[in-house]
């Protein structure tokens, strides 16, 4: 076989191959973000373990949740019966294709004004559930000290980094055509202690996990 007829060859392998990955491509465009069933956050439970809720559902202004865009939102007071308070922020979107996405609490709480320190990793080990790791900070503002953790959870998975769970959002929309997913936030005043604020914060991060499949379908 001459040289002209093993680059015609490739010329058309490589024209079919194109050819097939844009069929394919627009095949899936066409299909479309699979939707699955789940209940809205407002419907989450009101207590968990030995955590109350106390007041209401918070809602953000109409500015705050243009820049969220999330599609479902849960921002919640609890309180425990040994008097400690926390605070859960659940935000869920329903695809991540056009735009919206999860905002990271490390650009989100800067610009209102709170420093973070302290950054690390800790373990959730939620009752029946696999365990797994969300960031740890401490947050400031002014005289508000406060530990938060977070972390991103959606299609099965519970992730620290926001690298990977973006990674594992473009796998799992090409392979199972979804991109659906949320954030989730825990807030506990340190009080006198960091460790026992963060102890509390994961108490209360172990048993909202196990209950968050309804409304962040895995």
């Amino acid at each position: 076989m001459t040289r002209a007829q093993k680059n015609t060859i490739r010329f058309w392998l490589l024209f079919v191959a194109l050819l097939f990955s844009g069929l394919m491509i627009n095949a899936w465009e066409r299909a479309g973000e699979a939707r699955v069933s789940r209940v809205e956050l407002k419907n989450f439970p009101a207590r968990l373990g030995a955590w109350q809720q106390v007041g209401n559902d918070a809602r953000f202004d109409k500015e705050t949740e243009d820049v969220l865009r999330a599609d479902d939102y849960l921002e919640r007071n609890f309180s425990s019966q040994d008097g400690r308070k926390a605070s859960l922020y659940v935000g869920y979107y329903a695809t991540q294709r056009n735009g919206a996405t999860f905002h990271s609490p490390l650009n989100c709480l800067p610009g209102s004004g709170w420093t973070l320190t302290d950054e690390g990793r800790i373990t959730i080990t939620p009752a029946g559930g696999p365990a797994f790791e969300a960031n740890r900070y401490i947050v400031k503002n002014n005289n508000d000290r406060e530990v938060m953790i977070y972390w991103y959870q959606g299609r099965g998975r519970a992730v620290a980094s926001e690298y990977w769970g973006k990674v594992y959002t473009v796998v799992d929309s090409v392979r199972r055509r979804r991109s659906d997913g949320a954030m989730i936030r825990v807030l506990v005043p340190a009080g006198d202690s960091d460790a026992r604020a963060l102890q509390a914060a994961i108490d209360l991060a172990s048993l909202t996990a196990p209950q968050l499949s309804a409304f962040v379908p895995n």
